[in-house]
């Protein structure tokens, strides 16, 4: 009876001690908006370029094999890497902590109590069989087995595990958001190379040019048609065309260093073919439709997994107001001399387990729950921020390509005018019916022209890498 009594109180006192500790703060909960528009400006069509290989897409041996190089040995993807391999061994040690842990040990020592103290007093009048004291000192030699286990009642280490999964996963679309914003990096770049050397292209043309032009206005001034002044224009305007080449080398050295960083391997110049930069394109995009950016992007598959992981988070901090059981339990062998250890008779056991629930001071239980659901809000905001980013990136690009795409056949049409001005203006000259302010004037105006149609194409093609990458291709 008084045994039973004992049981209720007990239990009375556990279920107190659970009912207060289920006391938990209330938060206001927001949930995630996905909202996107149906469509980019009235276009229905499914048909994504992003599902595009960036292979079929960019079909450049030289810029697919800088690409192969750098997802090989690229610095910032192969620390990526081990910070997916961190969250693969946390997903291990998240595991092993709702398993129960079991250990083997042995161990010997000995103590002496002093003859006049309650202990010593009780040890001298004890025997061991017979008339045999006790060993002064007394050793102890100890062979056994431990096991503990917290019995996860709550779910609060399996939650913990499931956390650690989904950000695993989420590490990998992370590197998948990397690799598609090296390949449109590399590609980025590798064009402005090819752009750089077609700027230089023209300006030789242009030096060629206005050499010869130099050379037939010094004659003229020999027979005394024009005046030095004439001469020192020509010159002046050759020798500031001499110096733009200086300029654009320096930059083929800066892109060329950037790629061989990307790729990560010492200074190197980027072989490359001899092509007329204006005529390059790349695969006309597709764009489908704005929700298959929760698909395709990567940043977005991130967001929404650490936003998973998040939620997942707060039940992990929610569970620890809650009661939990521990259970101990112990097998092996004891004596005081070596020689009786593995005896029958020294074998012991212990089982035991307890209920525990925080009940005083639980401002640290309380404030991880309150900066979990701090982060599940935040979560929430990045999620919604890079679904929007995402959107606007695309509608960016699709206005930067369709706008230069206008500009370079507007600017085409210009340099082609500007290049027959020359040849009339020259031989205008030559006539005596126009002054060589006129040949000066439409020469630069034609350089200019031409340069400005490469950086308009260059703005083109850097439009079509990005509304790729914005799209979510590159990665697959």
């Amino acid at each position: 009876m008084k045994l039973n009594n004992n049981l209720n109180k007990t239990l009375i006192i556990c279920l107190i001690i659970s009912v207060y500790s289920c006391k938990i703060p209330n938060y206001n909960i927001r949930n995630e908006s996905k909202n996107l528009n149906s469509n980019y400006r009235g276009n229905l069509d499914t048909n994504n370029s992003a599902r595009t290989h960036w292979k079929s897409y960019f079909a450049d041996s030289t810029l697919i094999a800088l690409i192969d190089t750098a997802l090989k040995n690229n610095q910032e993807l192969n620390i990526m890497l081990q910070e997916i391999e961190i969250n693969k061994n946390d997903i291990k040690a998240k595991k092993g902590e709702y398993l129960p842990f079991v250990n083997i040990g042995v161990g010997a020592g000995f103590e002496k109590e002093g003859k006049y103290t309650r202990k010593g007093a009780v040890d001298d009048q004890l025997k061991i069989k017979g008339n045999e004291n006790f060993p002064e000192p007394l050793t102890d030699f100890m062979l056994g087995a431990y096991a503990s286990w917290e019995v996860d009642i709550v779910k609060k280490l399996r939650n913990a595990r499931k956390s650690a999964i989904i950000k695993y996963l989420a590490s990998q679309e992370n590197r998948q958001f990397m690799i598609t914003n090296l390949v449109a990096e590399i590609a980025d770049a590798y064009y402005e190379l090819l752009a750089l050397d077609n700027l230089l292209i023209i300006i030789n043309q242009n030096i060629d040019i206005q050499s010869n032009a130099l050379k037939i206005i010094k004659q003229q001034k020999d027979v005394g048609k024009v005046t030095l002044l004439a001469v020192n224009r020509f010159e002046a305007q050759l020798l500031n065309t001499q110096n733009l080449q200086y300029e654009y080398k320096q930059k083929i050295i800066e892109i060329e260093n950037r790629i061989n960083f990307l790729t990560a391997r010492t200074p190197l110049p980027i072989n490359r073919p001899n092509t007329n930069f204006s005529n390059i394109d790349l695969k006309d995009i597709q764009t489908g439709i704005p929700a298959q950016l929760l698909v395709n992007r990567p940043d977005i598959r991130q967001a929404e997994l650490n936003l998973m992981a998040s939620k997942i988070d707060v039940k992990v901090a929610k569970a620890y107001f809650m009661p939990s059981l521990n259970i101990r339990a112990g097998i092996g062998f004891q004596s005081f001399n070596p020689i009786f250890l593995l005896n029958p008779e020294s074998f012991l056991y212990n089982l035991a387990g307890d209920l525990m629930a925080p009940l005083i001071n639980k401002n640290a239980i309380k404030a991880n729950y309150a900066s979990a659901n701090a982060k599940q809000l935040q979560a929430v905001f990045m999620y919604e921020q890079t679904i929007l980013n995402a959107y606007l990136d695309v509608l960016n690009q699709m206005s930067k390509i369709d706008n230069y795409t206008k500009s370079f056949e507007t600017k085409s049409k210009e340099v082609n005018i500007l290049i027959e001005s020359i040849h009339i203006s020259q031989s205008l000259f030559n006539s005596a019916r126009a002054d060589y302010g006129e040949v000066l004037l439409t020469q630069r105006e034609a350089l200019e022209a031409k340069l400005q149609l490469i950086e308009i194409k260059l703005k083109l093609m850097n439009g079509k890498i990005n509304i790729y990458r914005a799209l979510g291709g590159g990665w697959n």
